[in-house]
Order: C-alpha cells, then sequence, then structure tokens
C-alpha cells in the first residue's frame, strides 16, 4: 500500500525531470573535469543521449534505476512499486524495451553507447574508470 495519497503521489510523480537530474549532472562534471566535451540531448539521435561526443562517436546514457529498471542484485532504487502494479509493471517494462531498441539503433549507426546507472553515481571513483577506458 501507498504511504501517499494518490493525489500527493500523482504531484511527486509530475515533477520528476527527464534532464539535469542529479546523476547526471554529477557525471557531466565529471567528464567535463577529464577534459573531455560533449552536446547534450542531442535530439536528432534515438533516445536524446544525454552526453554526446560527435567526432569519437561515442555517447552515454546516464539512466534513472527506477524508470529504467536497472536489474543489479542489491540495487534499491530499481525496487518496483507495490500499488498499481496492472500499470507500473508493464509501464517498466516498456521502458526497458524501449532503451533497448534505441541503444540497437545507435549501434546500427556506429555509435559506442555507455549506460551509467543512477546507483553507480554513488562510487564516481569507479565512474570515472568506465568513462577513461570507454573514451579512450
Amino acid at each position: 500500500m501507498d504511504k501517499l495519497t494518490p493525489e500527493r503521489r500523482s504531484e511527486n510523480m509530475r515533477r520528476i525531470k527527464s534532464k539535469d537530474m542529479k546523476p547526471e549532472l554529477a557525471v557531466r562534471q565529471l567528464v567535463h573535469r577529464l577534459g573531455y566535451r560533449y552536446r547534450l540531448h542531442r535530439a536528432d539521435l534515438p533516445g536524446k543521449p544525454d552526453l554526446v561526443f560527435g567526432p569519437r562517436r561515442k555517447l552515454i546514457f546516464v539512466h534513472g534505476c527506477f524508470w529504467h529498471g536497472h536489474d543489479r542484485e542489491g540495487c534499491l532504487d530499481s525496487r518496483r512499486p507495490k500499488s498499481n502494479t496492472e500499470y507500473w509493471t508493464p509501464k517498466l517494462s516498456r521502458n526497458k524495451q524501449r532503451d533497448a531498441e534505441r541503444v540497437a539503433a545507435l549501434q546500427s549507426m556506429g555509435w559506442s553507447v555507455l549506460t551509467i546507472w543512477e546507483c553507480e553515481t554513488k562510487d564516481l571513483q569507479e565512474v570515472e574508470k568506465r568513462i577513461r577506458r570507454f573514451l579512450a
């Protein structure tokens, strides 16, 4: 059972943004500090990737664990709602399927894709290692 009223839950969900969330900002700041330059949310690419490194043909998605269905064991951010499951289960499954289709489309266009999950941004040293390897 949800602890919030349906009206309050609806208001909370409406306030969730798709850009400039804390994990994305942390990754952008890290990448910039490493000396890489990028474009943001290119609308001409499937999925409007968060960071696009055009000349390198590489891009990074920073995914929220809940919205994009992170499957890693122990990721507390990706817990499925226990209420209104007839809505949430298909919605979150569609999000995962859509993400996979977009990555496949990008790869077929010659782009290399790196996905960084929200929970991974808690250890920015490890994220930095992954980004360095990816962009090298």
